[in-house]
């Protein structure tokens, strides 16, 4: 199933007012932690999937690679990422993550920024990274926490005066699809465990470098004293992985 929920008129207009589709990078809580994994991306061929905005293809480029390619299902997506960015070594394509078709070893990096929960079949995306990436190619990537992805609410359980009693974590092993809601749009979404996350990546022929589960910024928890719920359970899941030659 290829969802495509960012063409919806009345979906993208509730993403566009998101604090990170107004300040990108820096105003997306998980960046500072995103950031540290990504290798050294000077000289190199980057393949951003579920590019959004472009916010990570601009990026790279800022690091000196030398060429990116941003992919993304959604035309909306794609307009405005094209509109905010005025470089030629950056590419854009409507193209769904499940039907990728380029060259083997045509990339030396691929990043997704939480696109791959929408995505059905994660195993088929780690061998396909792995087909297109060089050898010593690494392959980045940042997705909801099965935590937080377990149940279909992905909401706190309050008391009786509304306040947040603690986190419900159930049917953590039953896989698969949720019916969730995001900016007040019913969204599918897909439910896997850690170990399905790390496993695939293993079975794919990756080498996983490095895995981060990040808390908020300091300068978030300071500026909005809300931002301290987000200490309580895991909001992200992120991690880097190495082609194994």
């Amino acid at each position: 199933m290829k969802q495509n929920k960012y063409d919806d008129p009345g979906f993208f207009a509730n993403y566009s007012q998101m604090a990170r589709s107004v300040g990108g990078l820096e105003a997306a809580g998980e960046w500072q932690s995103f950031r540290p994994l990504l290798p050294e991306l000077a000289g190199k061929r980057v393949l951003d999937i579920g590019c959004g905005f472009g916010w990570h293809c601009r990026y790279a480029r800022e690091q000196g690679a030398a060429s990116v390619v941003g992919i993304d299902i959604s035309e909306n997506m794609l307009a405005r990422a094209r509109e905010m960015t005025d470089d030629p070594a950056i590419a854009y394509r409507r193209l769904a993550i499940e039907d990728l078709d380029y060259p083997d070893g045509a990339f030396d990096v691929v990043v997704s920024s939480l696109a791959l929960h929408y995505i059905e079949r994660f195993d088929d995306v780690c061998r396909t990274v792995h087909r297109l990436l060089a050898a010593g190619g690494s392959f980045v990537f940042s997705v909801e926490h099965p935590v937080f992805t377990a149940r279909a609410a992905q909401d706190w359980h309050y008391g009786p005066g509304g306040e947040k009693l603690h986190w419900p974590v159930d049917r953590y092993y039953e896989e698969g699809l949720r019916e969730a809601r995001f900016l007040e749009n019913d969204v599918i979404k897909y439910h896997r465990t850690v170990s399905t996350i790390l496993n695939a990546l293993i079975e794919a022929g990756f080498r996983i470098r490095k895995l981060s589960e990040p808390q908020p910024a300091a300068e978030l928890l300071a500026n909005s004293p809300a931002m301290r719920d987000e200490l309580r359970r895991p909001l992200f899941l992120m991690a880097a992985a190495d082609r194994l030659d």
